[in-house]
């Protein structure tokens, strides 16, 4: 799909499920990324997409399609001692190519990290009008 420096972004595949696994555990330990269970990282898989780096594994992403109307995209995550160098808009933006194959009408980010999605062309939907709001109904879990 995507290429940049020795670094291309494709879809994920069965044989890279051991290392995403690996990827993302550090990050739900320091509570940056949801913890998945085995059943959702395979119910996403068909959508997920990872970043390699001459066979590593250094990225992974999901797009989570909801309707014709709404994506989000999920567990963003870029190893330790490749971040900073782009790969993270690299798979940003396969799971925005996936989405306009799909017809879908607007993909969401919920995130800490308000300047790197703005830097990859999200904004608020009707600034000062529209917002989403949760409800934390169960804390973190450790």
């Amino acid at each position: 799909m995507s290429d940049s420096n020795d670094i291309t972004v494709r879809e994920a595949n069965a044989a890279d499920y051991a290392a995403v696994r690996a990827l993302i555990e550090p990050f739900v330990q320091q509570q940056k990324v949801l913890p998945r269970t085995l059943e959702e990282l395979h119910g996403l898989w068909p959508d997920s997409f990872v970043a390699d780096a001459q066979g590593c594994i250094v990225g992974f992403v999901v797009l989570d399609v909801y309707s014709e109307k709404l994506a989000e995209i999920r567990s963003l995550v870029v190893a330790e001692g490749h971040q900073d160098q782009g790969i993270g808009k690299l798979l940003v933006n396969a799971c925005i190519e996936l989405a306009r194959e799909r017809d879908v009408l607007e993909v969401m980010a919920i995130s800490s990290s308000e300047t790197f999605f703005q830097a990859c062309g999200f904004d608020y939907t009707l600034p000062g009008e529209k917002k989403a709001l949760f409800a934390q109904i169960h804390p973190w879990r450790d």
